[in-house]
């Protein structure tokens, strides 16, 4: 959410810093850099100090900025969940046309993802790692030694 309202920002700034198109008259709407770049830093200094002179205000954007963040991340969340089960559809899809092809009436079923859990099927030749020798190492190559570190 903080990475949106930064992109926002600065695109704000590089529109506002962009020559416009039309020529104006007025010699009060003629601002160069130097003086945009003073002007946002007066800005800024005024921003951070909005707590001290406004702190109910302060705490309840605070509790605002909050909310939201809880909001956007429900919806990141339903919006995964969703991708996640058209994916998981279009996975399926293929499986059940080539069931449907061979003339089956059954339904193919989805896969089901493995658990961590131990069923105790393993012996404990199974669970001893196999012996390895002594793996050679490469041929060392000439080139390397001549040529100079950078």
């Amino acid at each position: 959410m903080f990475f949106l309202l930064r992109i926002a920002f600065w695109l704000g700034v590089v529109c506002l810093l962009l020559p416009g198109g039309n020529k104006s008259a007025s010699p009060d709407a003629h601002i160069d850099a130097t003086q945009a770049m003073t002007l946002a830093g007066a800005t800024i200094t005024d921003v951070r100090g909005f707590c001290e002179r406004q702190a109910d205000a302060c705490k309840v954007g605070g509790k605002v900025a909050v909310a939201l963040g809880h909001k956007a991340e429900a919806g990141a969340h339903t919006l995964y969940d969703f991708v996640s089960t058209k994916m998981n559809e279009k996975k399926s899809a293929p499986e059940q046309k080539t069931a449907a092809g061979k003339g089956d009436a059954k339904t193919v079923a989805k896969t089901v993802p493995v658990s961590n859990v131990d069923h105790g099927t393993l012996t404990s030749s199974d669970l001893t790692p196999g012996w390895h020798g002594r793996v050679p190492l490469p041929p060392r190559r000439a080139d390397r030694a001549t040529r100079p570190s950078a």
